[in-house]
């Protein structure tokens, strides 16, 4: 099971935004720090935007934040959310031309492997995430803040 990078790149926005509760964080730092797209994030902040996640605020000065408490980010309905596939196998998929799936005990298998990880997923937050030993307050004060130029270094 993998997930896809755009639940990835999700998850990387919520862990940073739940990190910087205090302030507004922008696509330009969240793409320096992780060495992402800002195009391929502002598609994901949408999303989650959307997804009721996280809230933006546009103009100077503007950027986004949490909509809600840490503690109130279930990572499984934020997976839910992001994944477009939960498809493990071509039998998953509704155009599936496997030969063998009627016979076949693979598929049962493999659908009680996903509702596993999605039960495990569902049992934490993104508070979870932002506890010791990952904590990506950190990392983000490795970062000059936005507002640093060089020549403030």
């Amino acid at each position: 099971m993998r997930l896809s990078a755009f639940s990835d790149y999700s998850l990387r926005v919520l862990m940073l935004l739940g990190a910087n509760t205090d302030r507004l964080v922008t696509i330009a730092e969240i793409a320096r720090i992780h060495g992402i797209s800002e195009n391929h994030l502002t598609k994901v902040v949408h999303q989650l935007g959307r997804g009721g996640f996280i809230e933006t605020l546009r103009g100077k000065g503007g950027g986004m934040r949490l909509a809600r408490p840490p503690h109130r980010i279930v990572l499984g309905e934020v997976l839910r959310q992001t994944e477009t596939d939960f498809s493990l196998v071509e039998c998953f998929t509704t155009d599936s031309h496997c030969q063998i799936e009627a016979g076949c005990q693979l598929k049962p298998i493999l659908g009680e492997a996903m509702a596993a990880m999605l039960r495990v997923v569902d049992r934490y937050t993104l508070a979870d995430t932002l506890r010791p030993p990952l904590d990506t307050r950190a990392l983000v004060r490795m970062v000059p803040s936005r507002h640093t130029t060089e020549g403030d270094e």
